[in-house]
């Protein structure tokens, strides 16, 4: 058998080790069973607008109906086409960077993926804790391979002859470098997506804006991209405690222009469709925009 003589070499591996047992454990299990968010009940339409909706068979119509009941709501992205972004499955309008998971059978705030390695989806909620579950799973790893380095050597140079050990370290070191290349790729590109603020599913498909489509339209810079998702508090980064901005339903946008109301930001195409006519004069569209907000 393969032992450690040294004492202060032995307190050494047996703490760092459970520290990070620990850290990996308690993530994977803040990722695994922390439930996705799904929007507030004044997304969801009511049971007259519902019925208004589904009786209306004209698709322009269907299209006004929406962007009426999304006048009061915090709502800046659109669907390809510039309509209102809205689920027929679970009937409600979807805030910004919400989108339907098929597996759960949700809309998710923020969905960036679901993932079968932890069988959940991956969003607002548990998003943070996914990240630092990448993060010390890689550690991790990394952390056997190093120790069990040394002895893989020893057994190449003859050093130790135990045969039955000899097995042990080369597997043990094969399989720990083997998820350690795995979630170095996973985990690095989930850092560039935190770096430019994108979900994985923004990466592929744009959010539509106003003015169409915009990869970086939530990107903020580097250090406030970060907050959004690990917050302020620079002590809670590294723990899985929830303290990512906001509530899910709303995020700050890269340019002032998208951050108004949605039907004055594009208020020509709106009168263009037959919706109610804004005023021309900026002070009353303002004016008009802050009654809408409070």
């Amino acid at each position: 058998s393969v032992t450690v003589s040294n004492p202060v070499e032995k307190v050494a591996y047996l703490v760092i080790f459970h520290v990070l047992f620990v850290l990996f454990v308690w993530t994977y299990w803040k990722s695994v069973f922390t439930l996705p968010v799904q929007p507030d009940k004044k997304f969801h339409m009511s049971y007259a607008d519902q019925e208004r909706y589904e009786n209306e068979e004209r698709p322009e119509v269907q299209r006004q109906i929406l962007a009426e009941i999304a006048r009061k709501l915090p709502v800046y992205t659109r669907t390809g086409n510039g309509g209102i972004r809205f689920c027929d499955r679970c009937q409600l309008i979807k805030p910004d960077r919400c989108h339907h998971c098929s597996v759960c059978a949700m809309c998710v705030l923020k969905m960036d993926h679901h993932c079968p390695w932890v069988n959940n989806c991956i969003g607002f909620s548990n998003y943070k804790f996914f990240l630092l579950f990448l993060a010390y799973s890689l550690l991790y790893c990394l952390y056997i391979a190093a120790t069990v380095f040394k002895y893989f050597i020893k057994y190449w140079t003859g050093e130790l002859t135990n045969g039955r050990s000899k097995f042990h370290i080369l597997f043990l070191l094969f399989v720990a470098i083997m998820f350690f290349v795995s979630l170095m790729f996973l985990f690095g590109y989930h850092c560039w997506l935190v770096s430019r603020n994108r979900s994985t599913l923004e990466a592929f498909s744009a959010p539509v804006f106003q003015n169409g489509p915009d990869k970086n339209g939530f990107n903020l810079g580097f250090v406030k991209n970060l907050q959004q998702v690990f917050g302020e508090e620079k002590k809670l980064w590294l723990l899985p405690i929830a303290s990512s901005q906001g509530d899910g339903h709303f995020f700050p946008m890269r340019t002032s222009c998208e951050a108004r109301n949605p039907l004055l930001a594009n208020e020509e195409q709106w009168e263009e469709d037959g919706i109610d006519e804004e005023p021309q004069n900026p002070g009353e569209a303002s004016t008009l925009a802050m009654e809408r907000e409070t």
